[in-house]
């Protein structure tokens, strides 16, 4: 059963930052009001400064979560140490 947990904590691990990028599609579409419409009005009117900061807590959470599932790992399978 551990040896199985291995795959699942790698797709929910990225799936996180996945939900975060997925929201821009989805305020663009339905025209809901949050981070995904302030990133798409920042980059049509061109503020370079809010565009950057977006696309740094988008990394921010992307390496976050992989240092969440490499921690899981050790947790899930004994096998793997981290010293």
């Amino acid at each position: 059963m551990r040896n199985s947990l291995i795959p699942l904590i790698t797709v929910l691990a990225l799936t996180i930052p996945g939900l975060v990028q997925g929201a821009i599609i989805t305020e663009a579409v339905f025209a809901y009001s949050g981070l995904g419409r302030l990133y798409i009005n920042a980059v049509t009117s061109l503020d370079f400064p809010l565009t950057m900061g977006f696309l740094m807590l988008v990394t921010a959470l992307v390496v976050f979560s992989n240092l969440l599932a490499d921690l899981l790992y050790a947790v899930a399978d004994p096998r793997i140490r981290y010293s």
